[in-house]
């Protein structure tokens, strides 16, 4: 029976929440150039960069091979400093059924705590767990993090 799962990925950051918050929220855009060994490209499908329900293409490096994939952005809370993504299709569709990653974004001492959850349900019994995406997603946190550091 096909089982909705959850895993957390936790990456210290050097920059403000706010500062790394935004980066994410308002420049996706720039994406290819604050993480050059993971992000090749990102198109804009629908919407505006920034709006909700925004659709872009996102071409990616994982585990070596080149990937793509399209996602929808689905809630913002600024406040919260909170972001849900949902992939529509793509390389991780051919693994999983449904898959949400949320950033949250907290204060933490000088810098700050990006936290990702994914929610995710595997095809089959057979689809591993989605480490190689928790360490995706630390390797891109701690690329952006790198380039709003060099370009204070």
């Amino acid at each position: 029976m096909a089982q909705i799962r959850r895993m957390d990925c936790k990456v210290e950051v050097k920059s403000s929440a706010d500062r790394f918050f935004d980066a994410f929220n308002t420049k996706a855009h720039l994406m290819p150039k604050m993480s050059t060994r993971l992000i090749s490209d990102v198109k804009l499908l629908q919407g505006d960069w920034n709006s909700l329900g925004s659709v872009r293409m996102w071409y990616y490096a994982s585990q070596g091979k080149s990937a793509a994939c399209k996602e929808v952005r689905e809630n913002v809370d600024e406040k919260n400093r909170t972001i849900v993504y949902g992939i529509l299709e793509g390389e991780i569709s051919n693994y999983y059924k449904t898959w949400k990653s949320t950033l949250n974004v907290t204060p933490n001492g000088e810098g700050s705590l990006a936290k990702w959850t994914i929610k995710y349900e595997k095809q089959n019994d057979h689809v591993p767990e989605p480490l190689n995406y928790c360490d995706f997603y630390a390797i891109w946190s701690k690329d952006v993090d790198a380039y709003l550091l060099s370009a204070k």
